[in-house]
């Protein structure tokens, strides 16, 4: 009789599990989390120096600084970058705190629709204000 249950004879129990459960899907939704976090963190730091810069700025002084491309090629880094990662990051809270079927599937596709969205929004006001130029008020 073999310690493990399930088991027929003298096999592994690793050789047992194989092919139960979604393998090497895991890993790369890990890896994209971590490749978003450490972007978002010189990303951050960047943003908040430019905010810094700008707290006593009016408003057209706010247009043109974004208006400039090399801002605004990063805010649009940023803005993709925070959505994407928040969405994987709560794609995984709904996987394991969600327990019924149809919920979970309703709340993953509202949750890549609305990150979708979010990302979208912000980079159409950057390319607005970026293409558009610092001189319209």
């Amino acid at each position: 009789m073999s310690s493990y249950p399930g088991q027929d004879g003298l096999r592994d129990p690793l050789e047992v599990a194989r092919g139960l459960g979604a393998s090497k899907t895991g890993a790369h939704h890990w890896w994209l989390q971590r490749a978003t976090a450490v972007a978002l963190v010189p990303l951050s730091i960047w943003f908040v120096f430019l905010l810094a810069g700008l707290a006593n700025a009016g408003y057209p002084m706010v247009r043109a600084t974004i208006a400039q491309p090399a801002n605004a090629l990063f805010l649009i880094v940023l803005a993709v970058c925070a959505f994407w990662h928040g969405a994987l990051g709560l794609q995984v809270i709904v996987e394991d705190y969600v327990h019924t079927r149809w919920l979970e599937v309703t709340l993953q596709i509202a949750l890549r629709f609305g990150a979708l969205l979010g990302a979208l929004a912000c980079v159409m006001a950057i390319l607005a204000l970026w293409l558009g130029g610092a001189g319209q008020v």
